[in-house]
């Protein structure tokens, strides 16, 4: 079935081939009455622009509104910004928190349509960067946790770069106990998904499981340089990517008798579902037995009893981990927030499996790794803070928690990334020179400590996550 993410991106496709075939026409009727040798040369001109400035994939305008709720008791305080400092406008400026989100009005001015308009956050000891899309003109979130020391001492100072902050604000304050000093389970559809979205929470646990779901064996072009087939570059590519989920989490302290693989095949899941008592084979290994890769696990679990990559196996299994382990945390991808499949199943499968196994954790930690109408976000270069995401359609009322990792622990988080197989494949020649192009035109930057997207999106001063609780 088609996800809507991919509906988009289709559609996008379709509309921006439409465009090129108009504006050729368009080239050839103003060339009529001229040279023909000015139509090339326009051609590769707008073909460069569209690479610097119009390449995103933005399923929504820049003018629209976030649309967040917060739950009840997480009320507004209403502030003003005098001169890049927040002023309360009644009451006094919270303390004791951990989470500080700005909401306030960003309009661009005319460079924030080719350059990334972007907040500098001004904190005495260091400065944040929150990068937001070119165009903005709307309501948006401002992340200042880790700022609130500054903002109680009057030092803090906001400047908008390429935009300006509307005057009035609203500033939401969440306090949240330090989840990592609870019993934590972190469920992730594919290795590196819990680098990715919580290596710096996980790496300051002293009870934390890792369970990964899948193999990641599917898209292993790759690995047929090496001479392999279809199917042995897909058996290779999960045998690698099921080490790394083993073995990556011992760099933030985790052994790898505290992780566990599962095995079930990518882009599965939702048919599993489907027909729950059914086993699906991997789509591109052809493999059947998901025991093949559960050799290194700690624990037993039921579905090593027949090695059927089954939705049941996989409820039983994470249901016999709950019940085991006992989590008070579990960190899980945001069901209506993160579009992949994998990730939604990786919910679905959970809230059966807790109904299953008669426990239930007090709190879910939502994450996203990828969003379904902004493949940029977190915008801006690595390093900086995480603004909230777009949300032009409500989401359930969550709280927010979103802990300040230290310039170690990202150097570390981004070290755990590139010993990801998966995030070492090298840039087409298309995405490199892309990004010559934007470095150029549009001073876009990315870091050194990797080539692929996420070693920009992900190492980052803050992790992000929303606070589902499921008992008091």
């Amino acid at each position: 079935m088609e996800t809507r993410k991919q509906l988009l991106l289709r559609r996008h496709r379709r509309h921006k081939r439409l465009f090129m075939f108009g504006a050729l026409l368009v080239l050839v009727a103003l060339d009529w009455f001229g040279s023909w040798s000015t139509t090339p040369v326009l051609l590769v001109l707008g073909w460069i622009a569209h690479e610097a400035w119009f390449a995103d994939h933005l399923f929504y305008s820049p003018r629209d509104d976030y649309q967040y709720r917060f739950p009840t008791g997480v009320e507004p305080l209403p502030v003003r910004l005098v001169e890049g400092r927040i002023e309360a406008v009644t009451g006094s400026l919270p303390v004791g928190v951990d989470t500080l989100m700005l909401e306030v009005d960003i309009r661009c001015g005319w460079l924030g349509r080719w350059v990334d308009p972007h907040v500098l956050i001004d904190c005495g000891e260091c400065t944040d960067r929150q990068d937001f899309e070119r165009g903005v003109n709307g309501r948006r979130y401002i992340n200042l946790s880790g700022a609130q020391a500054a903002l109680a001492a009057g030092t803090l100072r906001l400047r908008g770069r390429f935009c300006r902050l509307a005057p009035g604000a609203s500033l939401y304050a969440f306090s949240n106990p330090d989840y990592a000093k609870q019993k934590v389970l972190v469920i992730a559809p594919h290795a590196d998904d819990a680098e990715l979205a919580a290596f710096g929470l996980y790496s300051r646990c002293s009870d934390v499981h890792i369970v990964t779901l899948t193999q990641g064996e599917i898209e292993a072009q790759v690995y047929r340089r090496l001479g392999l087939d279809s199917a042995a570059a897909a058996r290779l590519k999960g045998r690698l990517r099921s080490w790394s989920s083993l073995a990556v989490p011992l760099w933030g302290g985790v052994p790898a008798t505290r992780c566990l693989q599962l095995g079930y095949y990518c882009l599965r899941l939702e048919a599993m579902e489907a027909e729950p008592e059914r086993a699906f084979a991997s789509l591109e290994s052809g493999e059947t037995d998901i025991r093949s890769v559960r050799r290194f696990n700690a624990l037993a679990l039921p579905g090593d009893l027949d090695g059927a990559s089954s939705w049941r196996n996989l409820v039983g299994d994470l249901a016999a981990l709950l019940a085991r382990l006992q989590p008070d945390v579990v960190v899980v991808p945001h069901p209506q927030l993160d579009p992949h499949p994998d990730h939604i199943q990786a919910s679905r499968a959970l809230d059966q499996a807790i109904e299953q196994s008669g426990w239930t954790p007090s709190v879910q930690l939502l994450y996203a790794n990828h969003l379904v109408d902004n493949d940029r976000w977190p915008m801006g270069p690595a390093g900086g803070g995480i603004a909230l995401p777009p949300c032009i359609d409500p989401l359930p009322a969550d709280a927010l928690w979103s802990p300040v990792l230290c310039e170690q622990a990202r150097l570390d988080k981004a070290q755990a990334l590139a010993m990801q197989h998966d995030l070492q494949v090298p840039l087409s020649f298309k995405k490199r020179l892309r990004r010559t192009i934007q470095w150029l035109l549009a001073a876009r930057r990315w870091p050194e400590s990797g080539e692929d997207d996420f070693f920009r999106k992900a190492v980052r001063r803050h992790e992000l996550f929303w606070v589902r609780r499921l008992s008091d």
